[in-house]
């Protein structure tokens, strides 16, 4: 029998929505405050999945320049009809206050929800059209009778209200490219609230309704209702959540919830759904919410549940009866040879690129254009790739020539402005040329932390290295293709995770790793990557030269 290992989109891959077309398989995962917007990957076999696209790629799609930390695209649900593809997703501008004990500010949120086409999954999308403000995590619902309906949480800031106020439902127009018609809320959720991530489905006349409950940390689930009618009142299903980790500490997979369903042509049913994978002597997920998926069936009475009905997420499940169908691997190095970033690269909000890096100013080298600090929320020169194990090493080779301590670049570890491992390059009048790690530590008293500055040469490119084995993370340098010097210090990967926060921020990405350069004085001081590897193993207990 065919095995899928779990998770399927390993690393930051959260709130995924699928949807089959004829023999393909393709999921959209959110972003975030990363650009380009909304990752979407594709299968044949529901085993082996690849990269293919990020569709908001352009600035008339999608202007992330202010958007707070783990902000931006929430929750993209893909569908197919009438020979397109619908994506529809939010664009969160503001988080505000969170119902979390020590959590302080105003509880508004700016929401906005867009939907853009394309005839092709990896063609170029439409521009998006405006559809509400009301909450996020929207949805589409393609009735057979041709009508279709725009489905997301209600977002209520008033106080003594649930914030998290229930699923409303308002139908779309094609022909006005609008929402037309009442909206009204068809459900207010279960008693564990933050009712949110509807997906609506038909199927032997009744109108199915999934939701993720509980929030997206160890209390996630997801919850199933169904109704004759499209408007309601939906019964909940008799075990209420058809899938979580909720109170089972054994689970593999935890944080399970945020699921969609998707149907082979042969009638198996399988649901995705946002995972997390803890540290097992830190309980915290550094490999932030990825994607996993489970065989799911449907009872006699109509009813969903998982294959062996506990609604517990498996690391393995039974793979369909589908031809095998593998993908080239990608090349672990990046040599920068071309014009374009490799696709696993990203940078941070800004739809101009060419203010932050080049490709092609220094063929074979990625040029970093010294921006702003890290942390900015408008333009940062940072290109970086996700952590997708919990042991790796990654390098890359630099050539920069600082004049100031103002101006820095180099390898980073990152997870958000406030949590972050940076081994940089910069210059003072003392030491001159040098190395060090700044460390921004979101758990501990003092919240920024720097290692002795390191004299290097004055000229010539330098190669940095990470090695991360779960909770530990080393740097290491050297020139000239020298032995590796190693920084005596241990540092805490742990806190590039979700769970590593002060009360009440959003924390909803995961770990990357890559490049970046700074220039606080306003110069644009450059620095040149000349490649970038980045490499999964097991566990190693030392490290050379340790």
């Amino acid at each position: 029998m065919h095995i899928i290992k779990n998770p399927i989109l390993p690393g930051f891959n959260p709130d995924p929505s699928i949807v089959r077309v004829d023999d393909d398989y393709y999921i959209a995962t959110s972003t975030f405050e990363w650009f380009p917007g909304v990752q979407i990957h594709h299968s044949r076999d529901l085993v082996n999945w690849r990269l293919l696209t990020r569709p908001l790629n352009r600035a008339s799609q999608l202007n992330m320049l202010g958007d707070p930390d783990s902000c931006g695209i929430w929750a993209p649900c893909l569908t197919y009809a009438d020979g397109l593809f619908y994506l529809v997703y939010t664009d969160v501008k503001r988080y505000g206050r969170t119902t979390q004990a020590g959590a302080s500010g105003a509880s508004l949120r700016d929401l906005h929800n867009y939907l853009v086409t394309c005839e092709t999954i990896d063609g170029e999308w439409s521009d998006p059209v405006f559809l509400n403000s009301s909450g996020f995590d929207p949805s589409l619902f393609h009735d057979d009778d041709g009508r279709k309906y725009i489905l997301n949480m209600l977002w209520d800031f008033r106080p003594g209200h649930n914030r998290f106020a229930g699923i409303e439902l308002q139908e779309y127009s094609t022909i006005e490219n609008k929402l037309i018609g009442p909206r009204e809320v068809i459900f207010k959720g279960t008693s564990i609230g933050l009712t949110e991530a509807p997906h609506l489905y038909k199927r032997n006349g009744y109108y199915y309704l999934l939701t993720a409950e509980g929030g997206t940390g160890w209390g996630h689930a997801v919850t199933l209702a169904r109704s004759k009618s499209l408007r309601g009142p939906y019964e909940l299903h008799p075990d209420t959540y058809i899938l979580t980790s909720r109170d089972r500490p054994e689970a593999e997979l935890q944080r399970a919830g945020h699921a969609d369903l998707v149907e082979t042509k042969d009638g198996e049913t399988y649901m995705v759904h946002l995972c997390g994978r803890p540290l097992r002597n830190r309980g915290r997920c550094t490999l932030g919410r990825e994607t996993a998926i489970q065989k799911m069936t449907w009872r006699d009475d109509d009813w969903l549940v998982t294959i062996d009905g506990d609604s517990i997420p498996l690391l393995e499940v039974p793979a369909p009866t589908l031809p095998e169908h593998n993908f080239p691997d990608l090349p672990r190095r990046a040599d920068f040879e071309g014009p374009e970033l490799p696709i696993d690269f990203q940078w941070l909000r800004s739809p101009w690129p060419a203010e932050l890096f080049s490709l092609t100013e220094r063929p074979g080298h990625l040029r970093l254009y010294g921006r702003e600090s890290i942390g900015s929320m408008f333009r940062q020169a940072l290109v970086a790739r996700r952590q997708q194990s919990h042991c790796y090493t990654a390098t890359t080779s630099v050539q920069f020539q600082p004049e100031d301590f103002q101006q820095m670049a180099g390898l980073i570890c990152y997870y958000n402005g406030a949590k972050f491992h940076y081994f940089y390059i910069s210059y003072d009048d003392t030491i001159g040329k040098h190395l060090r790690v700044m460390s921004a530590l979101p758990d501990q008293v003092q919240s920024d932390a720097f290692t002795a500055p390191m004299p290097i040469a004055a000229n010539g490119s330098v190669e940095l290295r990470v090695d991360v084995d779960f909770e530990r993370l080393r740097f290491g340098f050297r020139t000239n293709s020298q032995k590796w010097t190693w920084l005596p210090e241990v540092f805490d990967a742990s806190i590039l995770s979700d769970e590593a926060s002060a009360p009440g921020q959003p924390n909803f990405t995961g770990a990357f790793v890559g490049m970046c350069c700074q220039d606080g004085s306003g110069q644009g001081r450059a620095a040149d990557f000349d490649y970038f590897e980045y490499i999964e193993r097991g566990y190693q207990s030392n490290i050379e030269g340790i």
